[in-house]
């Protein structure tokens, strides 16, 4: 049956009821729920009965239960981590280099130490919320004494935590957009995300933007005024200003009474992330045909590769290895290995409620052929050449407005894939530019979580950081917008 424009209201619906209320899980389970409403034929009851069934559904997905299965035990990797110090090992590590730092001359240690914050942001790829805490909370006290606004560590936090994420996607983050991608009938969802990192040019700029601000110590707008503001009154922010204050690295105590170790948080993320393309290879060796040589064999088979599969097995790896460390070193115990694994998990399960929505509503417009409609309208006037920009506006946009990359990557996924197979875009770049958007619209976006997290981490007042970061990220993307049409038009 052909819906026509009746498709398209459900995801507008749940655009809008993501911006009237601010709450995305709120808005796509209504747009769901209007999904089934109209498949059938408008009957509240049929509707309601078909939207439970659609989300029990998601679990007949054998990928989309793993990468649920994958995000909630990432949560239990990350409370062993913070429960053995390791965090706080790695950052030890990172301070004793900041005193060698400090008899350099003038400035220097000023430089170096934006330089490990930026670099620890980007090391913490696993969980974004992580990421930008760790770097706000452990980097202020250094900051604040070598006279560094907070405006400026709100921003490094922010700007290297998403990115980062994106960029090395052996995280939930990985585990999500193949979940999405395979929604939409995507084969090979981990060889088209890779293929699609060398065009997700924002997370790319946002990354490059940061460290040349700090080596050329050039700022602009706002942050100009900030940085000039500390110099000459020695005041970290604005008089008047509210910093959001937040006293803990994470949400979960560490041990008392261990010794701080870098390795206890550096071994088992490496085993995750090495694992990751053993695992690829494993799960689709069988699947290539003999090679010639191992090598070749090899790549093929991690093309092949199942994603969901890959995650899973590598978390459960380092969960396996990192409570093995840790019971040698007398910090686990057999009950405090199980509650700390339920208590993991318990703090990610709203992720893996948002990835139970996104894949309902990713397979409800599929159903009602959301993408195919929208493509059909535009094709008279949209061209390929046009589409990556196009895509990357409207995820900036649906992304600012929500303050959600997640809820942007599970709206726009299905409706910018269905465009790209119809106009005869190249998928990767189109899934590039989606996911970009949903980076770039989240670092504008002033009810954005992870810069609401960066503020309160870094003990900036919220605004502020908003108007500080704003003028870097709309730099980014303008030469993102016209990077892609440079693409669309020339090659």
């Amino acid at each position: 049956m052909e819906y026509g424009f009746l498709s398209v209201i459900p995801p507008i619906v749940a655009i809008i009821l993501a911006l009237r209320t601010k709450q995305v899980y709120i808005a796509l389970i209504f747009g769901i729920w209007f999904s089934w409403l109209i498949i059938k034929g408008w009957n509240p009851l049929d509707g309601t009965l078909a939207m439970i069934e659609a989300m029990v559904n998601v679990f007949k997905s054998e990928g989309n239960t793993r990468t649920i299965m994958f995000s909630a035990l990432v949560g239990a990797l990350l409370i062993f981590i913070q429960f053995s110090r390791g965090v706080e090992g790695f950052i030890n590590i990172l301070n004793k280099q900041i005193v060698k730092f400090e008899n350099k001359k003038a400035g220097y240690s000023r430089l170096m130490v934006q330089v490990l914050a930026t670099i620890t942001g980007l090391l913490l790829f696993v969980e974004t919320s992580i990421s930008s805490l760790t770097v706000g909370t452990l980097y202020r006290p250094v900051f604040d004494k070598l006279g560094i606004p907070r405006e400026k560590l709100a921003y490094i936090a922010d700007s290297s935590s998403a990115p980062s994420s994106i960029l090395i996607p052996f995280n939930a983050w990985g585990a999500f957009i193949m979940g999405l991608l395979l929604t939409q009938g995507i084969d090979k969802p981990f060889s088209v995300m890779i293929s699609s990192i060398k065009y997700n040019f924002y997370p790319l700029l946002a990354i490059a933007i940061v460290f040349i601000v700090i080596f050329t110590k050039k700022d602009w707008g706002a942050m100009k005024k900030a940085e000039k503001r500390t110099k000459e009154t020695g005041l970290l922010m604005n008089e008047g200003s509210k910093p959001m204050v937040s006293d803990a690295v994470t949400s979960f105590p560490p041990k008392e009474g261990i010794e701080a170790k870098a390795y206890n948080m550096i071994v088992p993320l490496l085993v995750m992330v090495l694992m990751m393309p053993i695992n690829l290879m494993y799960t689709g060796w069988s699947a290539v045909k003999k090679s010639t040589s191992f090598l070749d064999h090899a790549s093929q088979a991690i093309g092949n590769g199942s994603g969901s599969s890959s995650v899973l097995y590598a978390v459960i790896a380092s969960l396996l290895v990192a409570m093995a460390m840790y019971f040698v070193q007398g910090i686990l115990k057999a009950k405090e290995a199980v509650d700390l694994t339920l208590r993991g998990i318990s703090e990610l399960m709203p992720l893996a409620l948002l990835m139970l929505l996104a894949f309902a509503i990713g397979d409800a417009c599929k159903e009602l052929e959301t993408g195919v409609y929208v493509a059909n309208a535009t094709k008279e006037w949209l061209s390929p050449e046009l589409l990556p920009a196009v895509v990357f506006i409207i995820s900036s946009f649906i992304a600012f407005s929500t303050g959600t990359s997640w809820g942007t990557f599970a709206i726009m996924m299905a409706i910018s894939i269905p465009m790209a197979n119809i106009h005869g875009a190249d998928i990767t770049i189109v899934v590039a530019a989606t996911l970009g958007g949903g980076i770039f619209g989240d670092h504008c976006s002033p009810i954005s979580d992870t810069s609401i997290i960066s503020s309160m981490a870094s003990a900036s007042d919220h605004i502020d950081h908003v108007k500080t970061q704003l003028p870097y990220a709309l730099v980014g993307g303008i030469i993102t917008t016209l990077a892609y049409l440079a693409i669309g038009f020339f090659g």
